[in-house]
């Protein structure tokens, strides 16, 4: 039987292999830097880079966080927006694939 980490490792190739704009990888270097952050505070890290749209980032954290599981959610209440945190149990999966050789400059603020 397959285990999660491996589904997740595998998850996250995949995902990364279909990133030809650098946002996603970008994304993840983020998040390796700052464990947490809203979609407010990702997009504004992003724009100093490249010319991404709120939903374009908003759209990615949720399939990051749906569909590849390595991404925690917490609403305080109603009127506080949702913040992302970096589960732990993953960061040093995630660190090793996007420091893979085929992988680009890492973000840097």
């Amino acid at each position: 039987m397959v285990s999660i980490r491996a589904k997740i490792k595998s998850r996250l190739e995949k995902f990364l292999e279909v990133d030809t704009s650098g946002y996603r990888r970008t994304i993840l270097c983020i998040f390796i830097k700052v464990k947490k952050a809203t979609i407010d505070e990702l997009h504004e890290m992003l724009t100093s880079k490249y010319n991404v749209s709120r939903n374009t980032v908003a759209s990615m954290v949720g399939y990051i966080h749906s569909k590849l599981g390595i991404l925690r959610a917490h609403k305080e209440s109603y009127k506080t927006p949702m913040v992302y945190f970096l589960r732990e149990e993953y960061v040093d999966l995630l660190m090793k694939i996007v420091t893979s050789p085929k992988a680009p400059t890492e973000f840097t603020t």
